[in-house]
């Protein structure tokens, strides 16, 4: 699953640090989702979706698997 948090958080001028402490998780974390490395929790999608004011469907976008 891809997103768009690398880019949304950087046209807020948000560090990962800053989403990290946010959301109450490591910056590690964040580099890891940010690099499609890591599908958050419903709940932490939802949570970063409403930080980064876009819809979750806007923030990650399923990949079509065919």
């Amino acid at each position: 699953m891809k997103n768009r948090i690398k880019a949304l958080r950087k046209a807020i001028g948000c560090r990962q640090e800053d989403l990290a402490a946010a959301m109450g998780v490591s910056r590690q974390t964040i580099i890891a989702i940010e690099n499609d490395k890591y599908n958050p929790s419903l709940e932490l999608a939802m949570r970063l979706a409403r930080y980064l004011e876009t819809p979750v469907e806007e923030l990650f976008l399923l990949e079509d698997r065919v």
